[in-house]
């Protein structure tokens, strides 16, 4: 099973919150090859942008690269299918352009999309054939 990680949920891992544990089972799981974990490189530019502002950038480029170390897969290209169904899905729903991206992959690849964003992504949980596990 592939997962893919949008920003709140690798936010709780770092930031040790409700739902960290969840994310780090699925590292763990990953690490053992019994899971894919991915992210999209757009939405690890929103956990390095807020990382920036709250902590500095030397943390921040820890981050970054305590991510690049790990078994999850960071996806720097959009394909044409995931790039039109962000386009859609961004259309639809009041959700960051990062998100569109994350559950753009999610949808068009089958991959199960880990988050804790009940904001943005309920409405679209309730109304898109796409897969979540929420973390909180």
């Amino acid at each position: 099973m592939t997962y893919i990680l949008d920003a709140c949920a690798l936010f709780a891992l770092i930031a040790d919150e409700q739902g960290g544990d969840i994310v780090n089972g699925l590292l763990e799981k990953a690490e053992s090859g019994d899971v894919t974990l991915c992210m999209s490189r757009i939405n690890l530019l929103e956990v390095y942008y807020c990382h920036i502002r709250s902590l500095g950038l030397d943390r921040a480029d820890e981050i970054v690269e305590s991510v690049y170390a790990s078994p999850i897969q960071v996806i720097g290209g959009i394909e044409e299918p995931v790039f039109r169904e962000a386009a859609i899905l961004k259309s639809r729903y009041r959700v960051s352009l990062a998100d569109s991206v994350a559950l753009a992959f999610a949808k068009a690849l089958d991959y199960t999309i880990v988050t804790a964003d009940h904001h943005e992504m309920d409405i679209v949980d309730q109304n898109e054939p796409i897969n979540f596990l929420w973390v909180r």
